[in-house]
């Protein structure tokens, strides 16, 4: 086990900063020492730490192929690992729940970005993987959770409830669906025994600690772990540790999901310890300090009731203020409507600038909402659907959506489209244009078979046996959540939507009306990836062809006609599979660099294997002034319209908000931004030195913390080809 038992003198006291201080430096020497064992993990911190070098977890295989499927295999493993896996505890916290693996990765990995896991071999899809290689598509097949758990319906029934509620429905319910409760049952058992397990180790621990403040912390630790390990919280103590277990629970798993609305799911428990005199402020602040170090999950705050009435309410403002006490890698949201707090929105971009953390980001509650009504939902579930991941969006516990999971790389089947132009026929725009047309209906047609397949068999592959318990559906059904969800509302991003709209406004531009260039005279430069300095010549004039987000541009009105289209072609889906809900969204994750490695040179002056174009933002260099506003009004242009996002990413210099005025006008700008049909604002604050500094030597700076893409990461912990995705836009910023 990992423990920190006597590390301090007797006569030590501590009073709560103290002890975040110090947490907060034991997470930045264990960031350093996951960076050191693993290298660059290129994703979200998730509060893992590094298992203890005797503990080696061997998996029990249940296929000839050395992996294990579906409900036996994931069952005997997941119960397996909670037996043996040690306790993680520091006297310090006020929780226990730090996990060292993921049970999904230790079952294995492919090192293919498109299929990364392990998929059953009961189940081929063959002639599918045809149609996503050939358009570089990251299927969905075999992926994991990317839904939101109810954690509210975990704190009303605790575990010992849920072992209850499956062993009811179990009694109710058919021979055909006792694999599924057999499955769930165990894996509750499992967690009440292992709750119980550390309980009494805590115990043991308080015994051994001479230090009276650190003993009487770990007492209540022992005391409070017993009660959850089949009770129901009380405090707010209680419930912030129900939800490290249940995190841990699910990043064991499979990396688990996101964490809700904070501000509400906590709020009755700090204000009923409030009225009994049980708790201050500043005890609150440091168990939502202590909450961040276990986890960076993604957390919702504010944003509007059914009527419309601000939620923001005095836990609110508690929750921005430990995670500015902490000070480390946050994924909070602030959800940004009409009657928005002013004066917590105002401390909320405070924050965001005096740390130059990236957090907290800003969604637009209109658009979302609007979006989300225009798929069939009423006002007060699109209400629900909260800020969940990356850049996605989740009623808690009724959604199954593979969000931030399924992308299609547009440039891609913009390249098939192109050859497929010059191998025969007419070579002109609009053919060129209804060939893409063409090949993004395959492309999206087969990306729908592929999430019907895995619907049908994920749960022969890999159930979710973590967050079908609190989903509504799952065990009242006696099914995986894949098979028993309320909403299947299916998450299908295109990717490199300026890379498309700018090459088709090139050729718009350059061949069409200015006459300056042939079609097979760009072929040939785009085939040689603009070889010589005839080459080179002809890639600039491309490069500074109208490009999208430079304002009522030849790519914005592309881009236009590009995101269009492809909504109307994912939303026609619905027909061909009635039951599913399928979304599009415009958001490339990470996968710029894994996209543009496998297409080839395209007509706005991007050269062979060079990343594509990040989620809805336009490439680097789009308008030499930079314009924000520009670039803004155009994203909100493209937007899908039916409830998931496109993301604006922003880089700001520190210097922007340096003064009270200017903090105002920041202020005033993520409101008009909003308003004006955007979803959501990723913000950088970017102090360009450091992070060229840091770019090369990335141990230098543990500390610093940037928004890669929807997610907030340790500079340190990113491999050198994502600190180039950051390094990017500061030097575009620069230019």
């Amino acid at each position: 086990m990992i423990q920190y038992i006597n590390q301090y003198p007797e006569n030590e006291e501590f009073d709560y900063a103290k002890r975040l201080r110090l947490l907060r430096e034991r997470k930045l020497a264990q960031t350093a020492e996951k960076v050191k064992r693993e290298g660059g993990l290129n994703e979200d911190d998730y509060g893992r730490v590094v298992a203890p070098d005797y503990f080696k977890f061997k998996i029990v295989p249940n296929h000839p192929d050395g992996h294990f499927y579906g409900y036996s295999g994931w069952t005997e493993n997941f119960t397996k690992l909670l037996a043996e896996h040690p306790l993680y505890v520091d006297p310090l916290d006020a929780f226990v729940g730090r996990g060292f693996f993921f049970l999904i990765r230790l079952r294995g990995m492919t090192g293919d970005p498109s299929y990364p896991y392990p998929w059953n071999p009961a189940y081929p899809f063959d002639e599918l993987k045809a149609l996503f290689d050939r358009y570089n598509i990251i299927c969905g097949i075999g992926r994991d959770h990317h839904f939101n758990p109810d954690i509210r319906m975990g704190l009303e029934l605790g575990w010992g409830g849920i072992l209850r509620k499956l062993e009811r429905h179990r009694a109710q319910n058919g021979p055909e669906t006792y694999e599924f409760y057999d499955s769930e049952i165990a894996v509750v058992k499992a967690i009440v025994s292992f709750l119980r397990r550390i309980s009494c180790q805590l115990a043991e621990f308080a015994l051994i600690e001479r230090n009276p403040a650190l003993k009487k912390n770990l007492e209540e630790m022992a005391d409070i772990n017993f009660r959850m390990a089949d009770g129901v919280p009380a405090t707010m103590r209680e419930a912030i540790q129900w939800m490290c277990h249940f995190s841990m629970f699910s990043r064991l798993y499979n990396r688990g999901s996101a964490g809700g609305q904070l501000d509400q799911l906590l709020l009755p428990y700090y204000e009923n310890d409030r009225r009994a005199g049980r708790i201050t402020d500043e005890e609150a602040k440091f168990y939502l300090g202590c909450l961040f170090f276990n986890d960076s999950r993604y957390y919702q705050l504010g944003g509007p009731d059914i009527d419309g009435n601000d939620t923001v309410n005095h836990l609110s403002y508690l929750i921005l203020e430990a995670a500015d006490a902490v000070n480390i890698a946050c994924n909070l949201t602030v959800r940004v409507h009409d009657k928005t707090d002013p004066v917590f929105l105002r401390k909320a971009v405070e924050c965001l600038f005096r740390n130059k953390m990236g957090w907290p980001r800003f969604s637009g509650d209109k658009a979302l909402v609007d979006g989300f009504m225009r798929c069939g939902f009423p006002r007060e579930e699109a209400i629900r659907r909260i800020s969940s991941g990356c850049h996605w969006m989740s009623i808690p516990g009724k959604e199954y959506t593979l969000n931030d999971i399924v992308k299609i790389n547009a440039a891609k089947v913009f390249e098939v489209a192109w050859d497929e132009m010059f191998e025969s026929g007419e070579k002109s725009l609009e053919r060129l244009w209804n060939l893409f047309l063409k090949h993004m209906k395959c492309a999206v047609e087969a990306t729908a078979d592929g999430i019907r397949f895995h619907l049908n068999h994920q749960d022969r592959n890999e159930p979710e046996l973590i967050l079908n318990l609190l989903s509504h559906g799952p065990i009242e059904k006696g099914c995986d959540v894949t098979k028993g969800a309320t909403y299947f509302n299916l998450c299908m991003d295109g990717a490199a939507l300026a890379t498309v709209a700018d090459s088709f406004a090139a050729i718009e531009q350059r061949i069409i009306d200015e006459k300056r260039l042939t079609f097979d005279e760009l072929n040939t430069v785009i085939q040689s990836n603009f070889e010589g300095v005839e080459g080179e010549y002809i890639r600039r004039m491309l490069q500074h062809s109208e490009r999208y987000c430079q304002g009522n541009s030849r790519g914005d009105r592309w881009a236009v006609r590009v995101s269009g289209e492809y909504s109307a072609l994912v939303r026609s889906q619905n027909e061909r599979y009635p039951g599913l809900n399928f979304i599009p969204g415009w958001f490339s994750w990470s996968n710029t660099i894994y996209f543009g490695r496998h297409v080839g040179a395209t007509p706005n002056g991007r050269r062979a294997k060079e990343a594509i174009s990040h989620g809805a933002n336009p490439h680097p260099g789009f308008r030499r002034d930079g314009a924000v506003t520009a670039m803004c009004n155009s994203i909100a242009s493209i937007q899908p319209g039916y409830g998931n996002t496109a993301p604006v990413q922003l880089e700001l210099d520190p210097g922007t908000a340096n003064s009270p005025e200017a903090l105002d006008k920041l202020v005033s700008m993520i409101r008009t931004l909003l308003n004006s049909g955007n979803t959501l604002l990723n913000i950088n604050i970017i102090d360009g030195d450091k992070v060229l500094a840091a770019h090369e030597n990335p141990d230098l700076f543990p500390d610093l913390v940037v928004r890669v893409t929807g997610f907030t990461a340790y500079f340190s912990m990113l491999s050198k080809d994502f600190r180039q995705l950051v390094v990017d836009r500061i030097i575009d910023k620069r230019s």
